[in-house]
C-alpha cells in the first residue's frame, strides 16, 4: 500500500520562523519513527522570511540544519546547484512549487501572523484539502486576543480584567493618548501587562507599573499590531492544559510553568534555564478537574480543531481558575509542552503526531460529505 505524503510546511513570515523550524525537525523525526515511516512519506515545504516557498533538497537541509536560510540564499550559486535537481523548487512569492500537487495531507506548523491566523488555513481550504488543526475560524480567533476573549466571555469562561485598545487611540493627537492611559489606570490598576493582539510567543509584551512604563508599552505593541490588549495583572500560578481531537475532543493532565524572570516573556519562554515545565501540577484533583473542562469549553468556544493548548491562571489563595489564552498551533518540539501534556497522559510523541494527521483526514473526509449533502 502507497505511503501517505505528510506535506510538512514550516518556516513562514513571522518573528516565530525560528521556533516552526524547531518544532518541524521534531515532528519529521516522530514521522520518521518506525510504527510511522511505514506509513507517512515526508515531503518538506519551506517558507522563506520573505515569503517564498522551498521545496525538495533545501527544506530537506533546512530541517537537518535547524538553521533558517537567509533570503538571499536561495539565490548563490550553490544552492542553484540544488534548485536545478528535478527534486528542488524555489518560487517568487504567490507560487507554490509542483510537489505540492503531490501531498495527500498538510500538516502546517508555522507559528505566529500568517501560520496560525487562518491565513494559511484559508489558503488550504480552498485547495480542499485536508490539513492538521484548526480551520479559519479557530485559527483566526485563537490568534487575536480580544476576539478570543469576547468568544471566552460569550462561553462564561472567567478571565482577568481587561481593556481593548487601537493603535489610532494611542498614535493619536496629545488629548486622546492621555485620556486612555486613564481609563486604563482607573479599570485596571497597576501592574498590567500590554500585549499585541496577534503576536505568539510572548512577541511585544511589556508589564507596567507605572504611567510611563503604561505609555511606553503601549507606544512599543502599537509597533507590532494595530489591535492591542491590556489585561489587569494577577498573583496566580501559570496552568496548561492540551486538547486533542475534532467535534469530542479530550484533555490532557495538568501541568505548570514556574520561571525566574519578571514575567514569561519571549526570552524567558526560549532561554535555556529560564523557565521549568512541572507535569503533572501539583494543585488539587478538583481544581485539575475543573481546568480540565475549562479547556474543552474553551476549546469549543473558539471552533478549534485537531490541538490546542490552553493556558490559565489559578489564584491558589481562593482556588480561583482564570482563562488566559488558547493556542491553536502551540510550539511541537520535544520539549514544549503540549507534546509533553501528552506524553505523560500516555501519548507518545510519534502516537501524538499520527493521531492529529488521522484527526485531519477525519475532519476533511466530513466536510467533503456535508458539501456533497449527504
Amino acid at each position: 500500500m502507497r505511503k501517505l505524503r505528510v506535506g510538512l510546511l514550516f518556516g513562514g513570515c513571522s518573528g516565530e520562523h525560528e521556533v516552526s523550524i524547531n518544532s518541524a525537525r521534531a515532528i519529521a523525526q516522530a514521522l520518521s519513527a518506525e510504527q510511522n515511516a511505514e506509513k507517512y512519506e515526508i515531503l518538506p515545504f519551506y517558507i522563506q522570511k520573505d515569503g517564498r516557498w522551498l521545496a525538495g533538497e533545501i527544506p530537506q537541509n533546512v530541517l537537518g540544519s535547524g538553521i533558517p536560510l537567509l533570503e538571499t540564499q536561495h539565490s548563490t550559486p550553490e544552492n542553484q546547484q540544488i534548485l536545478s535537481h528535478p527534486q528542488s523548487q524555489t518560487l517568487s512569492r504567490w507560487q507554490s512549487p509542483s510537489q505540492v500537487a503531490e501531498v495527500d495531507v498538510w500538516f502546517p506548523i508555522l507559528h505566529g501572523p500568517n501560520g496560525e491566523d487562518g491565513t494559511i488555513q484559508g489558503m488550504l481550504t480552498l485547495m480542499q484539502v485536508p490539513f492538521v488543526g484548526s480551520g479559519v475560524l479557530g485559527s483566526a480567533l485563537g490568534m487575536d486576543k480580544i476576539a478570543m476573549k469576547m468568544a471566552f466571555a460569550q462561553a462564561g469562561l472567567p478571565q482577568v480584567k481587561y481593556v481593548a485598545v487601537n493603535r489610532s487611540q494611542i498614535w493619536s493627537n496629545p488629548c486622546v493618548f492621555p485620556k486612555l492611559c486613564d481609563e486604563i489606570e482607573a479599570t485596571l490598576g497597576y501592574p498590567c501587562f500590554i500585549k499585541p493582539a496577534n503576536l505568539g510567543s510572548s512577541v511585544g509584551i511589556a508589564k507596567a507599573r507605572s504611567r510611563h512604563e503604561l505609555e511606553t508599552g503601549l507606544d512599543n505593541a502599537a509597533s507590532y499590531d494595530r489591535r492591542i490588549i491590556v489585561e489587569a495583572g494577577v498573583v496566580a500560578r501559570e496552568l496548561e492544559c492540551a486538547v486533542l481531537g475534532n467535534d469530542q475532543p479530550i484533555a490532557s493532565v495538568v501541568g505548570e510553568i514556574t520561571y525566574n524572570s519578571d514575567f514569561y516573556d519571549y526570552e524567558t519562554k526560549y532561554t535555556e534555564g529560564r523557565a521549568d515545565l512541572l507535569i503533572p501540577a501539583a494543585i488539587p484533583e478538583n481544581v485539575s478537574s475543573k481546568i480540565q473542562d475549562m479547556a474543552l469549553q474553551a476549546f469549543a468556544a473558539v471552533d478549534a480543531a485537531g490541538l490546542a493548548r490552553v493556558d490559565f491562571f489559578y489564584i491558589e489563595a481562593t482556588q480561583e481558575v482564570l482563562i488566559n489564552e488558547v493556542n491553536t498551533l502551540p510550539g511541537f518540539t520535544a520539549t514544549s509542552m503540549y507534546p509533553l501534556l501528552w506524553n505523560h497522559s500516555g501519548i507518545p510523541f510519534p502516537e501524538l503526531v499520527d493521531q492529529l494527521i488521522q484527526l485531519a483526514l477525519q475532519r476533511h473526509s466530513e466536510n467533503v460529505a456535508n458539501r456533497a449533502g449527504f
